[in-house]
């Protein structure tokens, strides 16, 4: 992916993974140069996914393993990779146990550490890409721009920025972590000095004596922090909450290891299963006894006080709120970094640039030559949704104004054959997403197969279907330690509303997505070119 240039400025929004930020060009078009009459013929294909992280790629294997091979993959990016292309910042690694953060049909028993670097991780992705033939599905620097419903011919039509296609369904695998997002400060536009996002990093960029100002303390922060402290002058973390960090337990994996994992690959499942039994029997501190969560919590306190002997810094450093309310961070070196000589902590959010120097909202002042937003990811309001419109002409923005829904995380009323991979309410606080990819692939491949078995074209989840769905959902959510722990994390909507979240196990999520319910579907038949004005739903 290629380096912003220091002149370079980060918009409040950039693309998803395979969608652009919104266009209004593409929005604003007359219903008459939406008709299928008026559009130029497009190649067509079964299915259409956005994407290709984990998602995407998870997907194109999955389709392909269920003997469904007409489909293509878009990604607006120049390779694979989602997320883990995009974010290639120093430090930058996962804070999954590798063994679980990859895909149960492609056990990889050469990870070199027992939490891989983002380099590892984009190498695997490559090499699943390779080893199930996706690269004559694949369709790079195909940048998503609309997908659009089209009741006449029950079908998608999928608008990029290099041509359009149309396609029986449309897996959207864009991802939560993909469209950075830049406060909108005064005087950001005049600084004289390189700005940029953690997850656009500007290689080109030597940060050797310079003056430096990281904004943000979560899960980028704190590997980026450690990562450039010893070579800057000076270095300013902007802090508006701080967050609970406990060590992280990383080593490398020996030779003896791998050679026994490549030997015998049972012992590469039995460590991923080992892996995932630990982390699945946290679940319930978090969902249902966050109180239990304060044994962790003294763990923490302990590892800031023997990292940290400066009491006043430590205050700085000690959040007020229970430990898993915000994402537990991970690191061993963070600490050390922000004690430093040259480090300092101010601990409030960036109000305002003047020319060089950057002001608090405590009137704290810093002056830099470099700014790094490492403030995170659009995660409750999906960029994509402004460019999907469903059966009414609605965008998916429209219909998720008031906070994102689907049925079971994969399917929304009114956008008929529309599967997400990691859609609403199928993060994770605690364990691998990638055990949640695959439920949702599974889901997917069985809805696919239940309309091709009963001769149906497309459906969607009933109205009530999917509000009884997100009522359980959001009542379940209301001990959980994300809402009782008394912080505002990202988890969040503006209004409060944990969008982002499952409350339950990932065996709970594998359970509810194993099957597709017919009874809180309606199925669509494809109409007849004559009676094309008006879909006809059969219960």
């Amino acid at each position: 992916m290629a380096a912003r240039t220091p002149q370079q400025r980060p918009r409040p929004a950039a693309e998803s993974s395979g969608a652009a930020a919104t266009d209004r060009t593409a929005t604003d078009r007359t219903a008459t140069d939406r008709t299928a009459t008026d559009r130029t013929e497009a190649p067509h294909v079964a299915v259409a996914v956005i994407g290709s992280g984990f998602g995407g790629i998870g997907a194109g294997v999955r389709l392909r393993r269920a003997g469904i091979t007409d489909f293509v993959i878009l990604e607006r990016g120049d390779s694979v990779g989602g997320t883990w292309r995009d974010n290639s910042y120093p430090g930058c690694a996962c804070d999954v146990p590798s063994h679980l953060y990859s895909f149960s049909f492609a056990l990889n028993p050469d990870w070199p550490r027992s939490f891989s670097g983002q380099q590892e991780i984009r190498a695997y992705l490559e090499r699943v890409t390779d080893t199930y033939g996706l690269r004559p599905h694949l369709r790079l620097n195909h940048e998503v721009t609309e997908a659009r419903w089209e009741p006449a011919h029950t079908r998608w039509r999928v608008t990029t920025s290099r041509g359009e296609w149309t396609a029986d369904a449309v897996v959207s695998a864009t991802g939560p972590l993909s469209d950075p997002q830049v406060p909108d400060l005064p005087g950001l536009d005049a600084f004289p000095g390189q700005v940029f996002h953690s997850s656009r990093w500007d290689h080109e960029l030597d940060l050797t004596g310079k003056r430096v100002a990281v904004i943000g303390t979560g899960a980028s922060a704190v590997q980026i922090v450690p990562s450039i402290q010893p070579k800057v002058a000076r270095l300013a973390l902007f802090q508006r909450t701080p967050g609970w960090v406990l060590p992280k337990m990383d080593r490398e994996i020996s030779e003896l290891e791998k050679r026994i994992h490549r030997a015998l690959p049972v012992t590469t499942a039995l460590r991923r299963g080992a892996l995932f039994a630990v982390r699945e029997l946290q679940v319930d501190a978090f969902v249902r006894r966050p109180g239990v969560l304060k044994l962790v919590q003294r763990l923490a306190e302990r590892h800031l006080a023997r990292q940290v002997a400066d009491p006043a810094l430590r205050a700085k450093l000690t959040p007020d709120y229970r430990i898993g309310c915000k994402r537990i961070l991970l690191s061993h070196t963070f600490y050390p970094a922000l004690a430093a000589p040259n480090s300092e902590v101010i601990a409030s959010g960036l109000r305002e640039v003047r020319g060089s120097t950057l002001v608090a909202a405590d009137g704290t002042e810093f002056e830099a030559d470099v700014i790094i937003f490492a403030t995170g990811f659009h995660v409750t309001d999906m960029p994509i949704g402004s460019r999907v419109f469903g059966a009414e002409g609605q965008s998916l923005a429209e219909e998720w104004k008031d906070g994102m829904a689907a049925l079971r995380g994969s399917t929304v009323r009114g956008f008929p054959n529309l599967f997400f991979v990691i859609g609403p309410n199928t993060g994770l606080g605690n364990n691998s997403m990638i055990l949640m990819i695959e439920s949702q692939l599974n889901y997917l491949i069985d809805a696919l197969g239940t309309l091709r078995s009963l001769g149906a074209t497309a459906l969607q989840p009933t109205e009530r279907a999917q509000r009884h769905w997100n009522q359980r959902l959001q009542h379940r959510m209301e001990r959980t330690v994300w809402t009782t722990g008394g912080c505002r994390s990202w988890y969040l909507t503006e209004d409060g509303k944990n969008t982002t979240l499952w409350p339950g196990s990932t065996s709970a999520f594998r359970r509810a997505t194993r099957r597709l319910d017919l009874t809180e579907y309606d199925l669509i038949k494809r109409q007849a070119p004559a009676a094309a004005t008006k879909q006809e739903a059969a219960v």
